[in-house]
C-alpha cells in the first residue's frame, strides 16, 4: 500500500481550506505516526516549530528523541542523518533556508548521493532533506536562493518541488517513504497559499518522477515548477487576450525528469517556454530545453525559450521584483515564438 493510501474503512475527512505549510506539517505528522523510524531534525524544529512553523507541535506529540533541535552546523546535521539512514532510520532533515544548506553540500555529494551506489544497493539511503527555497518573500542575502541546479547536477539524488497544497502533502509522504535520498525543495512564497484540501483524497498521492498538465492548451507549452507555477497560470490566462491558448506543465519532479509528459505536450503545441527563478546561465532551463530539442525537434515551430532569474547573486528585497520572472516577461517570451500569420 502506498504511503499516502487511505486504509479500508477509514473515514475520510471533508476538504477544507488549508495552506501549503499546514499540508507539509500534516505530512510529517502522519509519517511519524505511521512509522516509528521517521525522525525529524534540524535547527529550531523542536520547541519553536521551525522558522516557518512547519514542524509545529511535533515535539509535543512525538518527543525530543524524534523531533530534535540540532546545533547550527549543517554539515554535522546531514552527516548524522547519513548514519541514521545507514542504520535503518528514516531521517527528515530541515535546512532553515536555501543558502544555509551549502555547508552541508560535501556530505550531500560525497555520501548522501553515492552511498547506495557505493554499496551496490546494500545500504539504501532513506533520507529526506527539506529546503525552503526561492524568492518572493523579501528575504535578505542567504535567504532567497534558487539552488535546484546544484542538486540536479548531483547524480544519485531525487529532486522534487511541490507547487500546490495537495502536492505538498502527497510528495512529502512519497519522499519520506522512498529508499533513495530526496532533496525536497519547498517554495517559501507558496507556504501561505491555500486550497480546499484533505489528506484523505485520492489526489494526495503524488508519485516522484511524474509531471502534470495544470492547464491544457494548443498554442504553446509553458514548462515550470514550484514557485513559478502561479506566474505561468496567470500568464496563460492573460494570453487569451492575444488569442494564445497556452498549456502549462508543472514538472513537480526535476530528478527523475518526466520526459514523456513534457515531450507529449510540446509535440501537441509545437512551441515551448521554460520558466524558473533560478539563473538562466547553467540553470535547469538549459537541460530541459536540450531534452525537449532532442525529443521534439521535428515538431518544433520555434526554438525553445527560457524565462529565468537574472544571472546575478540574489538582489536586495526592493529589487527582487526585477529579478524574478513575472507575467510580462513570460508573455514577452511567448510573443517571440515566431508566430506565423
Amino acid at each position: 500500500m502506498s504511503s499516502t493510501t487511505v486504509a479500508p474503512g477509514t473515514k475520510k475527512a471533508a476538504a477544507k481550506p488549508a495552506s501549503m505549510a499546514q499540508a507539509l506539517q500534516r505530512a510529517l505528522r502522519d509519517a511519524m505516526a505511521e512509522d516509528p523510524t521517521v525522525h525529524v531534525m534540524g535547527e529550531d524544529v523542536g520547541a519553536l516549530g521551525g522558522v516557518f512553523r512547519i514542524t509545529d507541535g511535533l515535539v509535543k506529540e512525538f518527543g525530543e528523541d524524534r523531533c530534535t533541535d540540532t546545533p547550527l552546523a549543517e554539515a554535522g546535521i546531514l552527516g548524522a542523518a547519513v548514519g541514521m539512514a545507514m542504520y535503518g532510520l528514516r531521517p527528515v532533515v530541515e535546512m532553515q533556508f536555501d543558502a544555509f544548506a551549502y555547508p552541508a553540500f560535501e556530505q550531500l555529494a560525497s555520501h548522501v548521493a553515492k552511498m547506495r551506489n557505493r554499496t551496490r544497493g546494500a545500504l539504501p539511503m532513506p533520507l529526506t532533506i527539506r529546503i525552503p527555497y526561492g524568492g518572493g518573500i523579501g528575504g535578505v542575502e542567504h535567504h532567497s536562493d534558487s539552488s535546484e541546479a546544484y542538486y540536479m547536477a548531483t547524480p544519485g539524488l531525487h529532486v522534487v518541488t511541490p507547487a500546490t497544497v495537495e502536492d505538498a502533502y502527497g510528495m512529502l509522504r512519497e519522499a519520506i517513504a522512498s529508499d533513495d535520498p530526496v532533496v525536497f525543495l519547498e517554495p517559501k512564497r507558496l507556504y501561505w497559499s491555500k486550497a480546499d484540501w484533505s489528506p484523505d483524497t485520492p489526489a494526495a498521492v503524488a508519485p516522484i518522477g511524474k509531471a502534470v498538465v495544470r492547464r491544457p492548451g494548443r498554442s504553446a507549452t509553458l514548462i515550470t515548477y514550484g514557485p513559478s507555477l502561479p506566474v505561468c497560470l496567470e500568464a496563460a490566462e492573460a494570453a487569451t487576450a492575444e488569442g494564445w491558448d497556452l498549456e502549462v506543465v508543472d514538472l513537480r519532479s526535476l530528478v527523475p525528469f518526466d520526459d514523456e509528459t513534457v515531450a507529449a505536450s510540446v509535440r501537441r503545441t509545437g512551441r515551448a517556454v521554460v520558466v524558473h527563478e533560478s539563473a538562466g546561465f547553467g540553470g535547469p532551463g538549459g537541460e530541459i530545453a536540450a531534452r525537449i530539442t532532442e525529443r521534439c525537434f521535428h515538431h518544433l515551430e520555434a526554438p525553445v525559450l527560457r524565462v529565468a532569474g537574472l544571472d546575478v547573486p540574489y538582489p536586495p528585497p526592493m529589487l527582487e521584483r526585477h529579478h524574478l520572472p513575472g507575467v510580462d516577461r513570460v508573455l514577452d517570451a511567448v510573443a517571440r515564438l515566431q508566430w506565423e500569420d
